[in-house]
C-alpha cells in the first residue's frame, strides 16, 4: 500500500472520532443498571468495561459490558455516567485515566 492510500485510510478511520457527538437527552432517568457477571479474564492486562444503558430512538437500551486492552500500562478505565440536567438527562462517555 503506498504512502498517500496508508494516510487516506487513517483519515477516513479518524474522521468520526475527531467530531465530538451531539449530546442526546432523555426526558426520564436510566433504569438500574443491568447486574452482568464478568467471565474470566480474556488475557493479561484486560479491564472490564461495564455495561450501561443508551438511549437510542426514545427508549433505554442496555449494551453489555466486555474486556478491553488499556490504551497504556496502568491506565484506569473511569466509567461513563447519566449526569440530570435541566434539558433532561444525558450521557457521559467513559474514559481512561492516566
Amino acid at each position: 500500500m503506498n504512502k498517500i492510500s496508508k494516510l487516506l485510510c487513517i483519515a477516513a478511520l479518524a474522521g468520526p472520532l475527531a467530531v465530538p457527538a451531539m449530546a442526546q437527552y432523555a426526558q426520564g432517568p436510566p433504569p438500574p443498571p443491568v447486574a452482568e457477571a464478568p467471565g474470566p479474564v480474556p488475557y493479561a492486562g484486560a479491564v472490564w468495561q461495564p455495561g450501561y444503558h443508551r438511549w437510542i430512538n426514545g427508549a433505554y437500551v442496555w449494551v453489555p459490558g466486555h474486556y478491553v486492552r488499556p490504551r497504556r500500562p496502568g491506565a484506569v478505565w473511569v466509567p461513563g455516567h447519566w449526569k440530570q440536567t435541566p434539558r433532561g438527562w444525558v450521557w457521559r462517555p467513559g474514559h481512561w485515566r492516566y
